[in-house]
């Protein structure tokens, strides 16, 4: 059984008020992740997915790559251990 994980992501760029936060909760769910995204008042998402860990790669790796929409110029992350309490994944 593959261990689970909390990813903690920050996306920089053009990613308010372009649809990001959908399109990730989107792949977030296809994905099998439970979490959120809600945007920060500096301009970035931040998302927070919790599942298998390669769910949450492939999560990563979506968020930094070219079909998102707006623009994304980066994307920091943390891993942590699980917390649970998370239902589904939420736009906030």
């Amino acid at each position: 059984m593959e261990e689970s994980v909390r990813l903690t992501a920050w996306v920089r760029g053009r990613v308010q008020g372009v649809g990001f936060r959908w399109w990730t909760r989107a792949r977030a769910l296809e994905l099998g992740l439970a979490g959120w995204a809600r945007n920060t008042d500096d301009g970035r998402v931040e998302v927070v997915a919790e599942g298998p860990r390669a769910a949450c790669v492939k999560l990563l790796e979506l968020l930094r790559g070219c079909d998102t929409p707006g623009r994304v110029d980066g994307v920091v992350e943390r891993w942590s251990e699980v917390r649970g309490g998370l239902g589904g994944f939420r736009e906030r």
